[in-house]
């Protein structure tokens, strides 16, 4: 099956403030119907890059069987990490990058390959707050429910 995942992370005050993710799902079914499945959630604290992650972990999460992924991201922190093969690099060295630096947010990039790990997944850089219709739909998600209630706890921070 292929799947189009469209994604965005917003942070408010960050790195102090609430934040949330925006994720929308689209798959054609065997009739040609258009399916779309939107996902978001807020937490009380947390980071723009945490929130990136997040809304690509989300999609690929739900998820019920192996896919044929295109995932659209407005961040080069995540999109890089695996065009660039960044994240190759990081896990080769211990969660090391640089200067023997740690890796940021260690916690949600291994959670993120064991998403990612059944499906054939193409990373693609799309420009934010651009008219793109799925990532302004995916910012509108992420900003509403930074703003919303029911927020959670990023254990990670």
């Amino acid at each position: 099956m292929k799947v189009k995942i469209y994604t965005d992370g917003a942070a408010r005050g960050n790195p102090d403030g609430p934040g949330g993710y925006g994720t929308v799902l689209e798959y054609t079914d065997t009739k040609g119907m258009l399916h779309t499945k939107e996902l978001s959630q807020g937490y009380q604290k947390t980071t723009n890059n945490r929130m990136e992650l997040m809304a690509v972990i989300a999609g690929l999460e739900a998820l019920n069987r192996p896919c044929e992924v295109e995932l659209y991201s407005d961040s080069q922190y995540v999109v890089n990490a695996f065009n660039q093969r960044w994240i190759d690099g990081w896990v080769r060295k211990g969660w090391k990058r640089g200067k023997n630096e740690p890796v940021k947010n260690v916690d949600l990039w291994k959670r993120l390959l064991a998403a990612k790990e059944p499906h054939t997944v193409k990373f693609i850089w799309v420009k934010g707050h651009n008219g793109h219709p799925q990532n302004e739909r995916c910012d509108e998600l992420a900003t509403g429910a930074a703003d919303g209630d029911g927020l959670l706890v990023d254990e990670g921070i």
